[in-house]
Order: structure tokens, then sequence, then C-alpha cells
């Protein structure tokens, strides 16, 4: 009996070493297994494809099988849908489009698009731009869908929700950020409410004197201040010029207005005939301002026309050094006798480009 006990003792013991030995291996399989899936999650993947776009209604079965159509082939199905399960990934992926270059780990991306961190694109309108130049940029835009490009801009207008409008001036140049599936009309109505929002903080800012009755006049304004000049410090200065010029009711006489009124005919080169030929935005055969903009001013010109500079300075010609720049006078002998320096600067410039 002695014997059958002593035995029956090693057996449990050997029972509980074969235990003791399968838990060990299950507790090193689980080991290998949570290492193997960490390893899955924090590795880049190596996609073939520079992004992928996932579609309103996807599953997430749907996103991984366009994962790999992007040639992901990194981690079996089971890991993706773990570690969506672990990051609440699951069902709560964001449609839009997401970056895969530069590589991203899968928990990276999963991460991404659970928060929708989406591809972003910009376009930039630049300051100074009139309408078509706009929507010619906007045309350009890629992934920007364009629907609008067959529109007249009466119709864009309209669509805009702004029917009988003029376009011209209305879009406030900066660059905006869009992402794939977005439209060039998205595009136009931010920019729209955004100068309409610039533009209402110019006029509360104005001067007291300001010889301008409307928004609409201080807009028009400054678009010609900022065809006038790229300088920032002489937009004031500019400005100055014109509100004084717009009080003791002298034609404002400037050539941005002159060629916006030849349209597409203009060939670079203003003339004599296009200084003496009527048109609506010949500011040197009519008094006041121009019937609309004549392009898109920044926010730099929109405050400089609100609060010119003060001075006496009634005239401006180009310094022909090539700064851009501009010499102010206050009488017409001062003026002229600046004109006369820029056009001798013009023909040493000329004569040196000859001999070089």
């Amino acid at each position: 009996m002695g014997v059958t006990m002593a035995g029956a003792k090693r057996g449990c013991l050997a029972v509980l070493a074969v235990l003791v030995l399968l838990l060990a291996l299950a507790g090193t399989g689980a080991a290998l297994l949570w290492q193997r899936q960490a390893d899955f999650a924090a590795t880049p993947v190596t996609p073939t494809q520079p992004s992928v776009v996932v579609a309103s209604g996807d599953s997430f079965s749907a996103v991984l099988g366009k994962l790999r159509a992007a040639g992901i082939d990194e981690g079996h199905d089971l890991q993706w849908h773990w570690l969506a399960r672990q990051l609440d990934a699951t069902g709560k992926i964001k449609v839009g489009e997401y970056a895969l270059e530069p590589a991203p780990s899968p928990e990276a991306l999963l991460r991404d698009m659970r928060r929708g961190k989406v591809l972003q694109y910009r376009v930039t309108l630049v300051e100074g731009w009139n309408i078509r130049q706009l929507r010619a940029a906007l045309k350009r835009a890629d992934p920007l869908r364009h629907t609008t490009s067959d529109m007249s801009d009466t119709e864009l207008m309209a669509a805009l929700g702004f029917p009988g409008q003029h376009p011209e001036g209305r879009f406030l140049p900066e660059t905006y950020v869009y992402q794939r599936g977005d439209t060039d009309l998205d595009v136009l109505k931010r920019a729209h409410a955004a100068m309409e929002k610039a533009l209402a903080a110019a006029w509360a800012a104005r001067a007291d004197d300001l010889p301008l009755d409307s928004p609409y006049e201080l807009l028009t304004l400054a678009s010609i201040i900022e065809k006038e000049t790229g300088l920032a410090s002489e937009r004031p200065q500019i400005a100055g010029v014109f509100a004084r010029r717009l009080k003791m009711g002298m034609r404002l006489q400037t050539d941005p207005t002159v060629i916006y009124g030849i349209g597409s005919a203009y060939d670079g080169n203003i003339r004599k005939v296009h200084l003496t030929t009527d048109t609506p935005y010949n500011t040197y055969t009519r008094a006041g301002l121009t019937p609309t903009p004549i392009a898109m001013p920044g926010r730099d010109a929109l405050q400089a026309a609100a609060q010119p500079a003060p001075g006496t300075a009634l005239y401006f010609v180009a310094l022909g050094d090539g700064s851009g720049a501009h010499e102010f006078s206050a009488t017409l002998g001062e003026h002229n006798a600046a004109v006369a320096r820029y056009l001798q600067r013009l023909r040493e410039n000329r004569s040196r480009a000859v001999q070089q």
C-alpha cells in the first residue's frame, strides 16, 4: 500500500510538472505573439502608392482591402483587425485621403485614420491677381475638383450666392488648404468670406476724413494701390496721394487702371494712345474711382486704403533702380524733374545692357 501511495504521489508530481511546462509554453507563446504584434504595429509599411482614399461607408475590411491594393502586404488581416480594436479604430475611421509617404507604421496610420488626419493640399491666390488669373490658378490646382470651369463670371457669382455682384477683387489673396474631394467653389466661398471679413475690418478702422463713401469704394481703391506697388512700406504713401487727389477732384492718372481697361489685348507695353483712349477704367480721361476693383488687394493694401499716410505729395514715379520703389513729389515741377531722372536711369540701364 505504501508503494501505491508513493507511485500516486509521483504521478501527481509528473502531471503538475507537465501542467507547469504547458503553462510556461503557453506564456512563452503568448509573449511571442504579443511581441510579434507589437513589432508589426511599429514597423513602417512599404506601400507602392503615395496615398489611400477612404470613402463614405467603407468598413474596416474594405479599408484594409484598399491598403492591400496600395501595396501594403505587411501583417496578417487578423493582426490589422486586432490592432484596429486596440486603437478603437474599427468603425471609426474618417472619410478622406491619407498619406502613405513617408511610410507610416500600421499603428500611426490607423491613429491618423481614427483622428481624420487627412492629406491636405494648398493653393495660393496672389495679391494683385485679377479674376482671370484667379480662375486659371484654381483650374490648375490638383486634386481640386473643377466644377466652375464652364461658368461665366456672372454664373460663378450666382453659384456662390451673390448674384449680380462683380467678381473682381472679391476674394482675399491668401494660401488656402483643401483636401481631395473639395471643389473650386469651396475654395472660392472661403476666399470670398475672408475678403468680406477683412474689408469690414478695414472699413471699421478707416480714417475720419477718408474721401470714400462705402466699403466697396475702399475695396476699389485698395485694388489700385495693390497694383501700383509691390512694396508694403509704400502702400500708405500711395494711398495718401490718391486720397488727396480724390479730395481735390484731381484725376488719379494711374496706369494699372488703364491696363485693366485694355483687358486681354494688353501686350505688356502701355502707349500714349492707351492713355488717351477713353474707357470706364481710364483714370486719365475720367475722374474718381474705377467702376469696379481691378485686382485682388491684400490685407496691407486694404489697411493702406483705409488709413492713408499724411503728407503733401500728389505725384509719384518709379525710381527705376530695380528696387520697385517710387519718388514722391508735392508739385508738378518736382514730379517732372523726378520723371526726367527716371528716364535718365532707364537710358543708362539700357546702355549698360547693350554693352554687356
